[in-house]
């Protein structure tokens, strides 16, 4: 294990309106605002995009299950912020339902809002991280410098 502790910096509040990405948004949202390391919270409707919902075994590297969210869901999500030598990166897990279908799992790509999203984004301070691949899983991990 390897950790690191900081403080809460900035607050940034974000809405996204119809059929905007949230996560190109967001990362937007990021660069303009030079957020390094950041936690965030969303809460409204999501919807198209595309999620893992896991691996489909234990190999290594793992193969994702890829699953569309296929029309309009209601969405709950957390993620964090941390840059890799190109920009901002994203790692979001969130909970996307309609009646009683629930999925959950990682939104990587497509990620459409439904009427509204909120979003609210902690800046971390005082802690050097950033992303860089793993070779081992062939996925941009999370490093404390």
């Amino acid at each position: 294990m390897k950790y690191s502790t900081g403080a809460v910096g900035r607050v940034v509040v974000a809405r996204f309106d119809e059929g905007e990405d949230f996560l190109t948004s967001l990362m937007d949202i990021a660069r303009k605002e030079d957020l390094r390391s950041a936690v965030f919270f969303l809460v409204g409707g999501a919807k198209g995009g595309n999620m893992v919902l896991g691996p489909k075994g234990d190999e290594m590297p793992p193969e994702p299950v890829w699953h569309r969210i296929a029309g309009n869901h209601e969405m709950l999500g957390v993620g964090t912020i941390f840059w890799d030598g190109k920009g901002p990166r994203a790692h979001l897990h969130s909970a996307v339902g309609r009646g009683e279908d629930v999925r959950v799992g990682c939104i990587r790509q497509d990620s459409k809002t439904f009427l509204v999203l909120e979003a609210v984004i902690l800046e971390i301070t005082g802690i050097e991280a950033k992303r860089e691949l793993d070779p081992a899983s062939g996925l941009a991990l999370l490093k404390l410098i």
